[in-house]
């Protein structure tokens, strides 16, 4: 089994955050962590504390070091964890010359916007990065429920059960427990749709629809998410394993989910640029929503709620509206 000694950390979030103290606190490991802002680096080498998320979070700074220089982060890493938003992460890597021989963990649930590509399928595609290189992990999973160690399922898909299963090993601790699959591009293809059907989620509260309503939304969400999946790639998957229906249910329920809280304000009335403004932390479904509407037309998969999403967030019509035609077809 594969063993990784040293970790790249490429990304400054909250989700970042919680996953370099779950691996440092819980692994004897070195960890480089590049972050964009270099006073921020220097204030976790310092302090022990990442000031912009999370900052109660503890640092082990005898196992991590942080950086803004991208490039030295990545000298002799084993595995390279990426952990930046899919907006940022083509310009991020941009210039950077990747290690052919380093192991590629994916922890970002979007689309590369310049792409049109999930991270698995951008990393082949534009840094040639073989797929058996790659793994992704994903399940409901906040960062902050994390922080705080509550109880949390991780699940590591790759192609190839060794280095998932050594990838579930540096991410165990008492409080994350791990599961592997080698459905690697559909886990990431559903962490990507789910973040959409959040979207909706908020809008439906945002206009006011209550709880019985939301139930029947994401049964719909989930059988709709198992077509396009099946469409994308035929293999054999349970969609209610965590990886698919678990992580749906946290990011459309969960009061930390900004893509629902993204949709809730447009139900509300705010236009996106507003609701965009209005947020601290980008919404990866906003992206989402564009690049897999516009797969769709190739695929031709019967996706009501992605349209009723797109119908909002890019084709400017009221939510009220779009909302009423769904609601009578999704009856």
């Amino acid at each position: 089994m594969a063993v990784f000694n040293t970790l790249t950390v490429l990304g400054g979030g909250s989700w970042a955050t919680a996953l370099v103290k779950i691996i440092a606190e819980n692994r004897d490991v070195q960890i480089q962590w590049y972050l964009r802002n270099a006073e921020d680096a220097a204030h976790i080498n310092q302090y022990g504390h990442n000031p912009k998320y999370l900052s109660a979070v503890q640092i082990r700074t005898d196992r991590v070091h942080a950086s803004s220089d991208a490039a030295a982060c990545l000298n002799d890493a084993g595995l390279i964890l990426l952990a930046v938003p899919s907006a940022f992460l083509h310009k991020t890597l941009d210039g950077l010359k990747l290690p052919k021989d380093a192991y590629f963990l994916s922890a970002i649930k979007g689309i590369v916007p310049e792409t049109r590509q999930v991270i698995a399928r951008y990393l082949e595609q534009t840094h040639g990065i073989a797929p058996e290189k790659m793994a992704v992990v994903t399940g409901p999973c906040h960062a902050e429920e994390v922080a705080l160690e509550k109880l949390s399922y991780l699940t590591v898909a790759s192609l190839h059960e060794e280095p998932a299963h050594s990838i579930a090993s540096l991410l165990s601790c008492r409080y994350i427990l791990t599961a592997v699959s080698q459905d690697l591009y559909g886990a990431e293809y559903a962490a990507v749709l789910k973040n959409i059907y959040a979207i909706a989620a908020g809008i439906a509260h945002g206009l006011g629809y209550g709880d019985n309503y939301q139930a029947v939304l994401i049964s719909h969400a989930i059988r709709e998410m198992e077509r396009f999946l099946d469409a994308l790639h035929e293999t054999h998957r349970d969609v209610k394993d965590n990886a698919y229906l678990g992580d749906l249910l946290v990011t459309a329920y969960s009061q930390f989910s900004r893509n629902r809280t993204f949709g809730n304000m447009l139900g509300k009335g705010y236009s996106v640029a507003h609701a965009q403004l209005a947020m601290n932390m980008v919404a990866e479904g906003y992206y989402a929503t564009d690049s897999v509407y516009n797969l769709n037309k190739e695929l031709g998969v019967y996706m009501p709620l992605l349209d009723a999403v797109y119908a909002v967030v890019y084709g400017q019509q009221p939510a009220t509206s779009v909302w009423q035609r769904f609601s009578q077809e999704m009856g």
